[in-house]
């Protein structure tokens, strides 16, 4: 059975300890389990877990956002970000090869070139969550056939009759 599992958590890259978000003091992240809709690493522990339980939980690369590839990074020329003021790690957003939305980070550029690197922010990363179970229930039929929270298909703001698209967000 799919469960609706809401966490709070804060992220940390486990080698340096850099932190690398959180969403502590912020709504909790509320997600049907089975959908592919976080990392197998930490929905795999978090399947285990209960209502208020609170873990640190590491999650290796492969299991995580993939090992970094080097053939992901990829020189272009500058006249194709022409518009586009860059700066050293910004991300841009493009269109993969099945029409897919990749992000890429532009790691450097000169006067003719750009290098962008289409591996994840955290590809390549060990990473450490720290995590409290914050809500835990059977998902409804709904939910399991939309993947969606609430079970609303597009979420906060759409016009649900609500006013909040039934997603536990204020406007």
């Amino acid at each position: 059975m799919s469960k609706v599992i809401g966490i709070e958590y804060s992220l940390k890259d486990a080698n340096t300890s850099e932190q690398l978000d959180s969403n502590v003091g912020q709504a909790p992240l509320e997600f049907v389990s089975g959908k592919g809709q976080i990392i197998p690493g930490l929905e795999s522990k978090l399947l285990e877990m209960a209502l208020n339980d609170k873990a640190d939980i590491q999650v290796q690369p492969a299991d995580g956002y993939g090992e970094y590839n080097e053939e992901a990074v990829q020189v272009l020329p500058k006249e194709q970000f022409a518009g586009i003021e860059l700066t050293a790690g910004m991300m841009l957003y493009g269109t993969g090869e099945q029409g897919e939305t990749v992000q890429v980070n532009v790691k450097e550029f000169n006067d003719t070139e750009v290098t962008i690197d289409y591996n994840h922010p955290m590809a390549g990363k060990t990473l450490m969550f720290s995590v409290v179970v914050t809500s835990l229930r059977d998902a409804t039929a709904e939910e399991i056939q939309t993947g969606v929270v609430g079970g609303k298909a597009g979420g906060c703001g759409s016009d649900s009759g609500s006013g909040h698209g039934g997603c536990g967000c204020s406007h």
